[in-house]
């Protein structure tokens, strides 16, 4: 009798998402490895005196999910207790927000900043009635007058301070924004209390960095959150000296010290694949090649299947509420956005944009590009296949971040060259409905393009960019199969709509292959690393609205299980 295996599991449905999206009904778990797939009488010679038989109960028991974009240490300081939550539906107005940092004013003791994230311009009440009206530093200046208050945007592309804030900054109505940033100001010319885009960098220069014991307890509380979701697998996007000046360096490279930390002490629940980012939301292509040498030499990882980095990130342009997305028909109320690079005209910009990828590409590393408005992806993929053609390389695996406004030339050229993109199908669901304001009906139901971009053959994973949003893939895969929004529960784009098999597939094999992964992640077939993630229920029989609320059960990351509320 050859080796017992340690797990078996029987009485469910065994989604494997090979090749054919076959449906079986046991597996068995040896080690770390799937041993086997197929029926009770296939697993049954593999159980032994010390096998845990799971009975699945009828719940349905797939891969790992691999959600392949989500800012993990960021995610954690900015949840609860680390962080005010004045996100959806915590708070419903600006009313709602000044009290909660009324509340925590009340607590914090002086000198000690207040910091928040979550704010959504959709879904603050005064906000909605009056789109003109925006969250400025009169609003936290009367609850707040004496602790600097900084509130992070749901997206990550806008700060809301008071007025205790800017004065710490040293913001007034003659500072002059960084290169790709904007500190908004009022009709009087005085800041209102918003800063956009490159122009964050600003807060994060003045609030102390956060610490070791910080980061390491934000990573903890996230990695705790992607357990009890079934999510074994997730790329850090961004680490490294661009991100120092973002979320109070959570992006920077102290960061990915704190990951290695945590990977010698085996407390790494899920795989974390790292994109490096050598310079942050606004920078030259001299900068971002002086950065990328100097990171080369890391050392590898000694364990890559657990921690490891894929590659690089840019900063393309920014996004659609904030109207600094590049497209290539203006907003509602005019302007078009531009690339946020550095360059004074356009066809600078562009080709500083081409020179950086030029760059990465020439130097063997991946490339992942944020993205979002049409005139901005289609730049890139335009740079993507330069690059190409200049230096060739074999399985590169370049790919544009969000996507949102994805255009068939970009698909064509993505395609052709065996480049992805990253979409972001529970943002889709959040802003679906205020989008219209930004770009009218006809662009925001097209936003984010699943149908087509597979149709085309473009390789397409999904992330949520957490803390954008919460890491939920069931909203996501029930977003993508419905296309309905959050707010008002409409249709949004309907003919982008795409089966279940193909958004599971967004979440598992598709985002192994962004990872470099998929020969031995990604799908339930023997010899592949025990990554699962069990659901209670008939997940593919499910109506697609209940899907949200079916419950995680049981999650395995590399044999070990890591969450467990299915009773045997």
């Amino acid at each position: 009798m050859g080796t017992y295996a340690d797990l078996v599991f029987v009485g469910g449905r065994v989604v494997t998402v090979d090749a054919e999206f076959s449906v079986a009904e046991a597996l068995a778990v040896t080690g770390a490895v799937i041993s086997a797939v197929g029926t009770r009488e296939d697993v049954a010679p593999l159980v032994g005196p010390a096998t845990r038989v799971i009975d699945l109960k009828g719940a349905t028991l797939l891969p790992g999910i691999n959600d392949s974009h989500l800012h993990g240490c960021a995610f954690g300081m900015s949840s609860p207790p680390l962080s005010l939550d004045v996100s959806h539906p915590a708070v419903a107005s600006l009313a709602d927000v000044a009290e909660a940092v009324r509340e925590a004013a009340g607590r914090t003791p002086a000198g000690q900043w207040i910091t928040g994230h979550g704010w959504d311009t959709g879904y603050l009440a005064e906000c909605v009635a009056d789109p003109s009206r925006h969250p400025s530093r009169a609003d936290l200046d009367a609850v707040s007058p004496d602790h600097a208050v900084v509130l992070y945007s749901f997206s990550g592309h806008a700060t809301w301070v008071n007025s205790k804030a800017l004065e710490l900054m040293g913001i007034d109505r003659d500072t002059v924004a960084p290169p790709g940033g904007a500190i908004v100001k009022d009709d009087a010319g005085e800041p209102t209390g918003l800063l956009h885009e490159g122009a964050q960098a600003l807060v994060q220069n003045a609030l102390p960095a956060l610490s070791r014991q910080e980061r390491t307890e934000a990573i903890r509380s996230t990695l705790a959150t992607l357990a009890a979701l079934g999510i074994t697998s997730y790329t850090e996007p961004g680490l490294g000296p661009g991100g120092d000046g973002i979320m109070r360096g959570a992006l920077g490279a102290q960061t990915l010290d704190v990951y290695r930390e945590l990977h010698a002490a085996g407390e790494l629940t899920a795989r974390v694949g790292v994109l490096l980012l050598p310079t942050g939301m606004a920078s030259t292509a001299e900068e971002f090649a002086r950065n990328l040498d100097d990171l080369d030499g890391a050392a590898p990882e000694d364990d890559p299947r657990r921690l490891t980095v894929h590659g690089v990130k840019i900063f393309a342009d920014g996004i659609v509420p904030n109207k600094t997305a590049w497209m290539h028909e203006p907003y509602v109320g005019g302007g078009c956005g531009a690339l946020c690079v550095g360059g004074d005209i356009d066809d600078e910009r562009v080709a500083e944009i081409r020179a950086m990828i030029r760059h990465a590409h020439a130097a063997g590393h991946q490339l992942g590009v944020h993205a979002t408005g049409d005139r901005a992806i289609d730049t890139v993929a335009d740079a993507f296949a330069e690059a190409s053609a200049a230096h060739p390389r074999d399985d590169a695996r370049h790919y544009v971040i969000h996507g949102d406004f994805l255009t068939p030339h970009a698909m064509k050229v993505l395609a052709a060259h065996d480049y992805g993109v990253n979409m972001n199908p529970t943002i889709k669901w959040t802003v679906a409905d205020m989008e219209e304001d930004f770009v009218g009906a006809g662009r925001a139901a097209y936003a984010w393009p699943y149908r087509d971009a597979i149709d085309a053959g473009v390789r397409v994973a999904s992330g949520s960019d957490a803390p954008v949003t919460h890491p939920d893939w069931r909203q996501g895969v029930a977003t993508m199969v419905l296309r309905e929004s959050k707010a008002a529960g409409r249709v949004s784009g309907p003919d982008q709509r795409i089966a279940l098999a193909e958004a599971i597939r967004t979440y598992t094999v598709e985002a192994a292959w962004q990872d470099f992964a998929d020969d031995w992640k990604g799908t339930l077939e023997p010899g592949k690393v025990a990554d699962l993630c069990v659901v209670d229920g008939d997940l593919l029989g499910a109506d697609p609205h209940a899907i949200p609320e079916m419950p995680v059960v049981l999650t395995v990351m590399d044999g070990r299980i890591v969450h467990d509320t299915l009773l045997d």
